[in-house]
């Protein structure tokens, strides 16, 4: 009975130890070698005509091949269940060091063309209007 009881302890602890390492929050400040928009792009905030809603529910649920959240998590810091197993690490939206110098226009050329030498594949499947809405759900909802 006793080696039972020792075992359970040692099962819920290490089940603790394991939740708690893959709650943690994504690096900050992170760094990226991402190639730069192209400066009319780079320049460009579409996000005062977009649907933060509309954005949510891509980021959610409806982005292909798959969600946002399940690399960048439901909270946007970067801990996503899939993105655990990425080097680098997804983006940490929530890290305002790193994205105080990530503009709205570079959010969408990573979205629609991906990001060479992480885990973030071009978003093919999205149209603009819908890059911008969930660029407004990250910034208004998920950077706060």
């Amino acid at each position: 009975m006793k080696k039972f009881v020792v075992f359970l302890v040692f099962v819920v602890l290490m089940a603790f130890v394991v939740d708690t390492v893959f709650a943690a929050k994504a690096k900050c400040p992170q760094k990226r070698k991402t190639k730069k928009a192209p400066s009319s792009l780079y320049k460009q905030d579409k996000t005062a005509k977009a649907d933060a809603a509309a954005g949510k529910k891509i980021y959610i649920k409806t982005a292909k091949p798959m969600a946002c959240l399940m690399c960048h998590g439901k909270k946007g810091d970067g801990t996503g269940k899939l993105g655990a197993a990425l080097t680098p690490k997804p983006r940490n939206f929530k890290c305002k060091k790193t994205m105080k110098n990530v503009t709205p226009g570079q959010m969408f050329w990573i979205i629609k063309k991906g990001s060479k030498g992480t885990g973030m594949i071009a978003q093919k499947t999205l149209k603009d209007k819908d890059i911008w809405n969930v660029i407004k759900y990250i910034r208004t909802k998920l950077m706060k």
